[in-house]
Parts: C-alpha cells; structure tokens; sequence
C-alpha cells in the first residue's frame, strides 16, 4: 500500500553508514529527504549522492535533514561511499540505510513488485517535523533527480506551511505567490501588508511573505 501525502511517515531503527538511527529521534523537529537507490554502486545514484553531499549547506538553511536507502549491507554502502566521495569531489557525511532484509523500503512503499521484486524504486519523500509525508517524487532508474527541483519544492512546502498562499506555476523562491482562497480581501492588508494584485477574485497574487 502506497504513501499518501498527508499520511504519518513509518519510524523505523536502522544502521546507517553515520551509525545506528531511530529515524523520530534523529529527526527530531527538522524536515527530512528521504530518498531510495535500487542498489550501491549504481552509476546515476551514485551522481545523485555526490549531489547531495555537495549541497549540505543548501539543505541545512532549509533545516532539512537527508538520508537515503538501499537494499545493500552497510559494509557495501561503505565501499560505495568511498567511490562516490572520489568522483564527486565531496565528503557523503549523511546517512545511507542498508536495508537488507526490504523491511524500511516496503513500509515506505519502495519496491515495486511489477518493476523489480528487490530493488527500491526511486523515491523521493519530503517529510515534515510532525513526521508527515508533505510531497513525493518517484523516478525510474534511467532518470537522474533534479536536486534544483528537490530544493523548490521544499522551499514551496516551507514556505506555504507557514503562510496563507500556494506558489504558482514555475515558481521559484523570491518570485510572487498565490493568496489563499480561504483568505478574503478584505483580510488580506493585515495578512499581507505588501499588498496584492487581483487578476480573477479567486486567483490573486501577493509578494512573497518572508522576503
């Protein structure tokens, strides 16, 4: 049975190359990436945790903490940072979870059996600080992720966690945003003191509020 946004994230105990985890208390109130590779030494995966690591300081602005799965032991995951820290020029300091026996990956609904009945497919959750899942993203093995698109969506689950809007189309952090629909017009200057502009009563845009 597949995630739902909406739905309360698995905890789970697991080793990692960063150590033992119980996944609640390693989280504690930070958002979280949790992202699956269909095994180690794959070569799109493994462009993808270079890519991570190279964006630590991007993620820890956003309080966001990463850590991805793979099906493989910890003593190959080990080997396969290794490998990756020498092609991408960086240091894989998160957590990658061996999950030999699929128990994390199927609770996360991970392999899918009509893919491959071992591998994980690759997954992308987002999940908030009251460990529910905000958004996903599955990609199929011959597609790397798009890491600008990973940090936008945050930025957008972010930002409208906090505020009354939604980010329209191509949004990017910094450009104007949606009010609410729940949001009145006549509530909108002590909401939104920038002001706004109205181009259809149900669609009115308004600066970004934290910027």
């Amino acid at each position: 049975m597949s995630l739902r946004i909406g739905d309360t994230a698995p905890d789970f105990s697991a080793q990692t190359t960063e150590g033992d985890i119980n996944f609640y208390k390693w989280l504690g109130d930070s958002w979280a990436i949790l992202y699956s590779h269909p095994g180690d030494y794959t070569p799109i995966c493994t462009t993808e945790l270079g890519r991570t690591a190279q964006l630590k300081n991007d993620f820890a602005r956003r309080n966001t903490k990463v850590l991805a799965i793979s099906v493989d032991d910890l003593v190959s995951h080990q080997g396969w940072v290794k490998d990756i820290n020498e092609t991408s020029g960086t240091i894989v300091d998160f957590p990658i979870i061996a999950d030999p026996d699929k128990k994390i990956s199927r609770s996360y609904a991970m392999i899918h059996d009509n893919a491959s009945t071992s591998a994980t497919v690759r997954s992308v959750y987002f999940i908030g600080p009251d460990k529910k899942i905000k958004a996903s993203i599955t990609y199929p093995a011959s597609t790397g992720r798009n890491f600008a698109e990973i940090l936008r969506v945050l930025d957008s689950l972010q930002l409208t966690a906090q505020y009354s809007v939604g980010t329209p189309v191509d949004w990017e952090d910094g450009q104007d945003v949606v009010v609410s629909t729940s949001v009145k017009n006549e509530d909108i200057p002590s909401i939104f003191p920038k002001g706004y502009k109205e181009v259809k009563p149900y669609l009115r845009y308004t600066p970004q509020p934290n910027k």
